[in-house]
């Protein structure tokens, strides 16, 4: 079962800019923009084990610097 969150932006003001990127920031903090470009083209097993290993080590250091 594949379940939804809703991102909420509310418009203040008849500030159209100001939500959009209010919301664009909300998509790519969710990691929805990254999973859309992903979606885009085919991407060989190789590839996918490949960045997930970099996307790994990326958060394990963060995570090092985060205790340090």
């Amino acid at each position: 079962m594949v379940e939804f969150s809703s991102l909420e932006v509310k418009v203040y003001g008849g500030d159209l800019e100001k939500a959009m990127r209010v919301l664009k920031k909300k998509l790519q903090d969710d990691g929805m923009v990254r999973q859309l470009r992903a979606k885009r083209s085919y991407e060989k097993p190789s590839e996918r084990r490949r960045r997930k290993r970099r996307e790994s080590e990326r958060r394990r250091r963060m995570n090092r610097l985060k205790e340090s």
